[in-house]
């Protein structure tokens, strides 16, 4: 059997927070969630609260917290457009004073740390795919900014503390994730076309519906991040996960109506600012050092996630901001 540690999931409610707890709880290891509920809902860790090796702590992360652990995932942080522009103050507050208190934390119990990034950090590329080495074309002052300049400032800390205290730290840089627990008023495309279509709404395409996404499904990408977690320290990062397959959103929205059967109609709005027109990982470091790629096609991930969104009561969800 692996070493049992004790194991502390920032942001552990959340989509992938949940997920991520659920399977080092499988695993044996002691976990502590630790969440402030802004964008994740309790019940997405309902089934995890009577084990006796799950814990949840209500806390928010730009606040220090001391404890005693062996692995940090740093998660927290709304990464939904409506809900981190909501708040911009408090998402670049989670970014920077969330690694700043997880890394301090990291420090002081000699602990490996995880930061959970994202292709944010790309911004509007001008390179594609998006390779690591790629530094990035993000507008400092646009509304997108708290959360994108906040990912990069916490990539920078993380880097400070690795070089100038040796804490034994990871990055990845997340793309498009989907899935079962997705927020369903987290204002994605994903989740706002699957509840147009199930309520018999009109689909809403904003621009032409030509710009690109690459999805992945839930269960893969937390499978890349246990990996990346648990490979070389020689490995640090950062390291895209992502899939590598690009749709456009016109054609998430046709399969969508085809999967659900609806009769909902495609409109069209303006595009927002400092929207991406591209967005594709390239994954060629995890696949060479983490011998990991997704799996699951994009259909059958879709469908898994219709399934859920079917099975849930929506008036139990409330809406985090005015802005889904």
């Amino acid at each position: 059997m692996s070493h049992l540690k004790r194991i502390l999931v920032t942001g552990g409610a959340g989509f992938l927070g949940s997920h991520l707890c659920e399977r080092l709880v499988e695993q044996g290891h002691d976990v502590i969630c630790l969440d402030n509920f802004f964008t994740s809902q309790k019940s997405n860790v309902m089934h995890l609260l009577n084990l006796p090796n799950f814990e949840l702590i209500r806390h928010d992360i730009t606040q220090p917290i001391f404890l005693e652990v062996d692995e940090i995932y740093n998660m927290a942080c709304p990464a939904a457009p409506g809900h981190y522009q909501y708040n911009p103050i408090k998402t670049m507050k989670t970014s920077v004073l969330g690694a700043v208190n997880t890394l301090g934390l990291a420090k002081r119990c000699r602990a490996k740390i995880l930061q959970a990034s994202t292709s944010e950090v790309y911004g509007d590329p001008e390179v594609h795919p998006q390779p690591e080495t790629y530094k990035g074309a993000v507008n400092t002052l646009g509304t997108r900014a708290c959360y994108d300049e906040g990912k990069r400032a916490a990539e920078t800390l993380f880097m400070d503390y690795y070089r100038m205290n040796s804490v034994n730290i990871r990055i990845v840089r997340i793309f498009n994730t989907y899935g079962p627990r997705m927020h369903p008023f987290d204002g994605r495309v994903v989740s706002n076309f699957i509840r147009q279509a199930l309520d018999g709404d009109d689909l809403t395409i904003f621009g032409d519906g030509s710009q690109t996404r690459s999805f992945c499904y839930r269960d893969d990408l937390i499978e890349g991040i246990l990996r990346m977690m648990n490979g070389p320290d020689t490995l640090i990062g950062p390291v895209n996960l992502g899939n590598p397959n690009e749709f456009t959103i016109l054609e998430l929205a046709k399969i969508i109506l085809e999967l659900t059967q609806s009769s909902s109609k495609l409109v069209y709005s303006p595009l927002p600012a400092d929207d991406p027109t591209q967005r594709q990982p390239d994954i060629r470091l995890a696949q060479k050092h983490l011998a990991w790629e997704p799996r699951i096609l994009l259909r059958e991930g879709l469908q898994k996630t219709i399934d859920w969104f079917r099975s849930i009561r929506l008036n139990e969800y409330r809406p985090p901001t005015p802005n889904y």
